[in-house]
């Protein structure tokens, strides 16, 4: 048989036809193929720190704990994770040689190459972890000074110039100020330890709090967020503190701290409360007055007491309210690399923003050797890292790795977005989501494995389905672009 070809005949109908169908096979062949997905994990045993991990798309393979995202269903915008650059942490970073010390601020800052922390938190005056009790205006005993006279922010300089060079490393800082007292003289009895502040002071006080923020404003390093107290549950007695009760501060923060700084600082943003959990009606009083509610964008929350749920409590009041947790610290008494690492990515990293939390804050970023220097208050507290500058070490703690575990992966804008266990032991199993809005639109999947044992996790809902193997006792961050 002889074969012959058939000459192809192109018509005007099959040329249009082709030609039209080029966009559309030439977009289906140029679209990039997602990464791969990328797993970060850390473990209670401290075999693994951050260290990468596969992750597998075989989603039909069995799995000890499922997690299920819903992207359609989102919540608070992220702004950041950190903790507090007390008057220590700023004497032992200085302590460090100039290179060390820049080292160590790049990696606990740099969005490129450290772990991101973005958000720090500054005592306004003097906390139980300064070399001296001293505020921003003191008097000679029987002084009032409702001019001002005596104000002075030098004892700012050193930390000023550190605040700079984080910037330098982190152009996206953001500040909490923090007073522990008002100046003795606005109180009764006139000391920085314990105390309350005198009615007829309310005016002083605020004018007080607006010369600080000013003062840092001038010096180039802006406060974003102000809190009139800090605990004003608590009256220490060797180290400065302030009792504020519910009343006055709906006062002060009403009629005198809100308005002033409203005129003069409209960028600052006033938080209420910054104390345990434990007292979810406090805050709840404080907003149910009209005035203090217009002054106030967000409560703050310590953990020392109470449970982390308090903090849905008061959004559920009142949801327009940010909701931020500000302060805690580890410490001797809690010596355990593994129980903390677990405790505060389970109740603080994950859940504090599980209950509306735009930002999660420790205690101090630094500590020495001795947990201090300290004078008053935690005798042996323990800080992000600890820097022993006689020997040159810095040890990064478990609250280093927990705070990674976010602050390195969840940039600021984010949103945490709908995710639930629907397989496994949520007693055991904890884990939160989020999404980022710009540019690439990734999620960020933080994890935490209580077990003993090692456990097989599928996540559904996302780009793609996941499945990754869990070791017992450990901490796991996802990435899905």
């Amino acid at each position: 048989m002889t074969w012959r070809r058939t000459p192809l005949v192109l018509t005007a109908s099959l040329v249009a036809a082709f030609v039209a169908g080029l966009p559309a096979a030439c977009a289906r062949r140029s679209r990039p193929t997602p990464p791969p997905p990328t797993a970060w994990v850390s473990t209670a045993d401290r075999a693994r720190l951050l260290d990468a991990q596969p992750v597998h798309t075989d989603p039909g393979a069995p799995a000890d704990v499922v997690i299920a995202l819903d992207t359609t269903a989102t919540f608070q915008p992220i702004e950041g994770f950190g903790a507090a650059l007390t008057d220590a942490s700023r004497l032992v970073l200085d302590r460090l040689p100039p290179a060390e010390r820049t080292a160590l601020l790049r990696d606990l800052f740099s969005p490129t190459d450290g772990i991101g922390l973005s958000v720090l938190r500054v005592p306004l005056g003097a906390s139980d972890f300064s070399p001296i009790h001293d505020s921003y205006d003191d008097v000679p005993p029987g002084v009032h000074d409702t001019t001002f006279r005596w104000f002075r922010f030098d004892r700012e300089r050193e930390r000023v110039a550190m605040l700079h060079a984080i910037r330098r490393v982190q152009p996206a800082l953001q500040l909490i100020g923090a007073p522990w007292s008002a100046p003795a003289w606005m109180k009764t009895p006139a000391t920085l330890i314990g105390g309350t502040l005198r009615d007829e002071a309310m005016p002083w006080y605020a004018e007080y709090l607006a010369r600080v923020v000013g003062a840092f404003d001038s010096a180039g390093v802006r406060l974003d967020y102000v809190s009139v107290q800090n605990e004003p549950r608590h009256a220490p007695t060797d180290y400065p503190g302030m009792r504020l009760s519910a009343a006055q501060r709906a006062t002060l923060l009403g009629a005198h701290v809100g308005p002033m700084l409203a005129e003069r600082y409209p960028y600052v943003r006033l938080l209420e409360w910054d104390h345990n959990w434990d007292a979810p009606e406090e805050p709840l009083a404080v907003l149910q007055d009209s005035a203090a509610r217009r002054a106030v964008h967000g409560v703050a929350w310590h953990c020392y007491a109470g449970d982390v749920s308090a903090q849905s409590v008061v959004h559920a009041a009142h949801p327009t309210v940010a909701t931020w947790f500000t302060e805690c610290a580890g410490g001797a008494w809690a010596p355990d690399f593994g129980d903390n690492l677990l405790w505060n990515v389970r109740t603080l990293v994950i859940g504090a923003t599980q209950h509306w939390a735009r930002g999660v804050l420790l205690w101090n970023l630094a500590l020495d050797e001795r947990h201090g220097p300290h004078r008053g208050g935690c005798a042996d507290c323990r800080g992000v890292v600890t820097v022993d500058a006689a020997i040159g070490r810095v040890t990064r703690n478990a609250e280093y790795y927990a705070l990674a575990h976010a602050s390195r992966f969840v940039r600021r804008g984010a949103v945490r977005i709908g995710s639930a266990v629907t397989r496994g032991d949520t007693d055991t199993f904890a884990q939160v989501a989020f999404r980022h809005a710009d540019g690439d639109g990734s999620l960020v999947v933080i994890a935490a494995n209580a077990a003993p044992v090692a456990q097989w996790v599928r996540i559904e809902g996302g780009v793609r389905a996941m499945r990754l193997e869990m070791p017992a006792r450990s901490v796991v961050t996802v990435e899905q672009r």
